[in-house]
């Protein structure tokens, strides 16, 4: 008789073990660049929301015990590439949102298609207004994330005072570019200035002499930057062969954070006066949850410093914005696009990693960072960003 209970019990156990291995996965697509020159930025996305993932399901997963799946796809910062690799993210089945990464122009040409299909954008790193802002509704993009005004009104505030009036744009030819000229020109115009000149470059670029030379000409007293890795790196080097006294101190956008930047600029890093606007910082985080993500974050990916945690905004907004989509897809109680989507714009209070959300999202707003969050930083002698010090606020 014993032995029967006993038998009765494992079949009544293997049948919910079945039964939840039966349950679909609920996918989350990461669209990045993981093989180019902005892979750190791309390997940071995947690590924060792999973490995520991870707690989230060691505690049930969502829906009565779906578990969490990421699925990535490499676009190499080709926009062809990441068309088509949005069209299966689309036709996935159980496929609920995708995170973007670094490259705005790989987002923007596919936003149409992705409301069509009611696919959700979360953008935890792609600063270019139009991301969020492109007059399509219902909106389905949202951005944990920076946005271009606000860093432009960050950077514009934090040259004028370190006494620095006169501010020239150096901009990759890009959409990002672009959206960083308006949104530079309106925080200049706030103070009755323009710029001092602005010069543009492509990607690939090797050679900015004639740019540089060009906002030295035009009066410039300091460079805004807007530049990934590659080619911030020849920005950077260009100024570095100056005489000292020539060397224009540069307030450069977050783009040369999601590469090799300290690698590729060498010795001539050290050379120039170079700030970096950043969101977060895990050097010096003292609150729990920051603690608690550096401790995992190095029990995974074998790091023993906070230095070590691979492009810290990447990881971190990829990171919040998993835990938001989690507690999206549990209000909506499924994983239906549209009842998550209107989820997100009625989240309840959550406190992140970044910050406490009070809410993420609203119906009309679904930019979940304030400029509040953002920081100045410039690079250790070791290639690591450290804040700025000391600080100034807008």
């Amino acid at each position: 008789m014993q032995r029967l209970v006993w038998m009765l019990c494992a079949i009544l156990l293997l049948g919910g073990a079945a039964n939840a291995q039966d349950k679909p996965p609920i996918v989350l697509g990461l669209n990045a660049d993981m093989s180019s020159g902005s892979n750190a930025a791309g390997e940071g996305l995947r690590r924060g929301a792999v973490m995520a993932i991870a707690e989230i399901n060691a505690q049930g997963g969502l829906l009565g015990g779906r578990k969490l799946q990421l699925m990535v796809r490499d676009h190499h910062g080709v926009p062809a590439r990441a068309e088509a690799q949005i069209r299966e993210f689309a036709d996935t089945p159980n496929l609920v949102a995708v995170l973007g990464g670094l490259h705005s122009s790989t987002i923007l040409p596919n936003l149409p298609f992705m409301h069509e299909r009611q696919l959700i954008l979360m953008a935890p790193w792609s600063a270019t207004t139009e991301v969020v802002d492109h007059g399509l509704t219902p909106n389905y993009a949202f951005r944990v994330s920076a946005r271009d005004p606000l860093v432009a009104e960050f950077l514009v505030a934090q040259a004028s005072k370190h006494g620095h009036s006169r501010v020239g744009l150096l901009l990759e030819r890009s959409a990002w570019g672009r959206s960083m000229e308006k949104a530079a020109g309106e925080a200049l115009a706030r103070r009755k200035r323009i710029a001092a000149g602005v010069q543009w470059f492509n990607w690939a670029d090797e050679d900015m002499e004639a740019e540089i030379a060009a906002l030295e000409k035009a009066g410039a007293q300091a460079i805004l930057m807007v530049a990934n890795a590659p080619e911030g790196s020849n920005i950077v080097k260009a100024i570095a062969r100056r005489s000292p006294e020539k060397r224009l101190p540069v307030y450069a956008h977050w783009g040369i954070s999601g590469g090799s930047f300290a690698r590729l600029a060498g010795p001539s890093l050290s050379a120039v006066e170079l700030y970096v606007f950043q969101t977060y910082s895990f050097l010096g985080a003292r609150d729990a949850r920051s603690q608690a993500f550096i401790k995992s974050y190095h029990q995974m990916f074998g790091t023993t410093r906070p230095e070590d945690i691979l492009v810290p905004p990447s990881s971190a907004h990829a990171y919040d914005a998993v835990w938001l989509l989690a507690l999206a897809i549990k209000k909506a109680g499924g994983t239906d696009r549209t009842k998550v989507r209107d989820a997100l714009e009625q989240l309840e209070p959550y406190k992140g990693l970044i910050r406490t959300y009070q809410p993420a999202f609203t119906p009309s707003r679904h930019e979940a960072l304030e400029l509040s969050d953002y920081k100045l930083t410039r690079f250790s002698p070791e290639g690591f960003l450290v804040p700025s010090q000391p600080e100034v606020r807008p």
